[in-house]
C-alpha cells in the first residue's frame, strides 16, 4: 500500500470552484474568484454614474454628498452589526425599535433629568449593551430562534419608547449632541486652493492623503499573506488599478467634502467603526469564530468553539451599536420621537445582504454592508433629486434587494456545478 503524503493533496476553497492550491499562484482566476465580492463595487459604480447622468451631476456635488453621508448615518452604524449578525447565521427585527428607546432614554436623561451630556450617553449605551445581552441570553442560551426574539424585541422595545414619550417628541439636545450628528470638523489648517474647484480644507485632504495610504498597505498586507499561504490573488497589474480606482473614489469624496464644509463629524466616527470591525472580523479569533458559525455550526462546535457565547455577544454588540445610531438619529433631529427608526432594521438587513451577505451565512464583509447601505442611499437620494415618487423608490429598492440575493445564488449554483 502507497502512502500518501501532505504534497500529494490538492485542497480546493469555496472560491476557487476546487481548484488546486499552487503556493504564491497569480492567476486570473482570481478575477472568478473576486466576482461576487467585487460585483457590489462594480454595481455602486454604475448606480453613480446612471444617476450622475439623470440629475444632471447634482448628484455629486460636495452638499449633496455630505447630506447623503449625515442622512444615512445611522442606517451605516446599524449595518455594521448586522452584517456579523448575518454572517453568524442569525437576524435582528429590532435594531429600528432599539434605536428609538435609546434614542428617547437618551433625551429624558439630558433634556427632562439635566444629566451631563457624556454621562447620559454612557447610561443609554449600557441601555443598549442590555437590551443586547436580553435578546442574546434567549438566542443563543435558551434556544428560541432570533427571528422570533427580535421580533419580540420589534413589539417590546417600540412599546416601551411610546409609554417613555406618549405622542410627544422631547428635545432640543445639547450643542455637542447635535454637533456629533450634523456638525463637521474645524479647518484646523485653513484653505488650500485647488484651482478651478475653489479653495478646500487642508487638513481634510491630508486625512483623505492618509486613508489613501492605509488602504493601499493594508491590501498590499493582505496580498502577500495570501501568497504566503499558497492562495491565488490576482495579477500585479489588476491589483494596481483597483488600488487606483479605490483612490480615486476616496479622494474625489474628501476633495468634494473640504469644499463644502469639511468632514462630517458622523464620517470620521463611521471611518473608525469600520476600520476596527473590520480588523475584529479579520484579524482577531472572535472574527474567525463569527465566520465558522454561520458558515459550517456542527464544525465550529467539534473545533471547540464556544457558539453561545459568541453569539451571545454578537447580539450585545448589535444593541450597542443601535444605542449609537439611535443617539445619532435623536441628534440629527434635535429631538426624539416615538416614530424614530421606523424600518431602520429592514434598511441595515438590505444593506448586508445587497453587500455581498450570505442568506446561509458564512459570508460577508463590513465594507460591502457599508456599500450596500450606500447603495440605498443613492437610489433614495438620486431618485429624489429626479422626483420620483416614494412608491418608485420602494420598487426599485426591492428589484435591487431581489437581485442582490439572487447572484449570491446563482454564484453558489456556479460554483457548486463547477467543483
Amino acid at each position: 500500500m502507497s502512502s500518501i503524503t501532505p504534497a500529494d493533496v490538492k485542497v480546493g476553497t469555496k472560491g476557487d470552484g476546487g481548484a488546486p492550491r499552487q503556493p504564491g499562484k497569480v492567476s486570473l482566476g482570481g478575477m472568478s474568484l473576486n466576482l461576487r465580492s467585487s460585483g457590489i463595487y462594480i454595481a455602486f459604480a454604475a448606480i453613480i454614474v446612471l444617476f450622475s447622468v439623470l440629475t444632471d451631476g447634482a448628484l455629486l456635488t460636495p452638499q449633496n454628498i455630505s447630506n447623503i453621508i449625515v442622512q444615512n448615518s445611522y442606517v451605516l452604524i446599524l449595518a455594521i452589526g448586522m452584517i456579523l449578525i448575518i454572517i453568524a447565521g442569525h437576524i435582528d427585527l429590532s435594531v429600528g425599535s432599539v434605536v428609538a428607546v435609546t434614542g428617547a432614554l437618551a433625551a429624558v436623561l439630558m433634556v427632562n433629568m439635566g444629566w451631563p451630556w457624556p454621562l447620559a450617553l454612557l447610561a443609554t449605551l449600557v441601555a443598549g449593551a442590555l437590551i443586547g445581552a436580553w435578546q442574546g441570553y434567549w438566542i443563543a442560551y435558551f434556544g428560541i430562534p432570533a427571528f422570533i426574539v427580535t421580533l419580540a424585541g420589534m413589539l417590546l422595545f417600540r412599546a416601551l419608547t411610546m409609554t417613555v414619550l406618549g405622542n410627544q417628541g422631547i428635545g432640543p439636545f445639547p450643542d455637542q449632541v447635535r454637533t456629533l450628528a450634523n456638525g463637521f470638523t474645524d479647518g484646523y489648517l485653513g484653505n488650500i486652493g485647488l484651482g478651478p474647484l475653489g479653495g478646500a480644507d487642508l487638513f481634510s485632504l491630508l486625512i483623505g492623503i492618509v486613508a489613501i495610504a492605509g488602504m493601499v498597505t493594508a491590501q498590499l498586507r493582505t496580498r502577500n499573506a495570501r501568497k504566503g499561504y499558497g492562495q491565488s490573488v490576482e495579477p500585479m497589474a489588476l491589483f494596481w488599478l483597483k488600488m487606483a480606482a479605490g483612490a480615486a473614489i476616496i479622494l474625489f469624496l474628501v476633495v468634494q467634502l473640504a469644499r463644502f464644509k469639511n468632514l462630517p463629524w458622523v464620517l470620521v466616527l463611521l471611518a473608525i467603526l469600520v476600520l476596527g470591525y473590520s480588523m475584529m472580523a479579520n484579524r482577531t479569533v472572535f472574527g474567525r469564530q463569527i465566520y465558522a458559525i454561520g458558515g459550517n455550526l456542527q464544525a465550529a462546535i467539534m473545533s471547540g468553539v464556544k457558539v453561545k457565547s459568541v453569539v451571545f455577544w454578537i447580539f450585545v454588540n448589535m444593541g450597542v451599536l443601535s444605542a449609537v445610531a439611535g443617539i445619532i438619529f435623536a441628534g440629527r433631529l434635535n429631538q426624539a420621537g416615538p416614530t424614530a427608526g421606523d424600518s431602520f432594521e429592514l434598511d441595515a438587513i438590505a444593506a448586508a445582504f445587497i453587500g455581498g451577505a450570505a442568506v446561509q451565512g458564512g459570508v460577508g464583509k463590513v465594507v460591502g454592508a457599508i456599500t450596500g447601505g450606500l447603495i440605498m442611499a443613492v437610489i433614495n437620494n438620486g431618485m429624489s433629486l429626479i422626483g420620483s415618487p416614494s412608491e418608485r423608490v420602494m420598487l426599485v429598492k426591492g428589484i435591487v434587494l431581489l437581485a442582490a440575493v439572487a447572484f449570491d445564488v446563482w454564484t453558489k449554483r456556479r460554483a457548486g456545478a463547477s467543483r
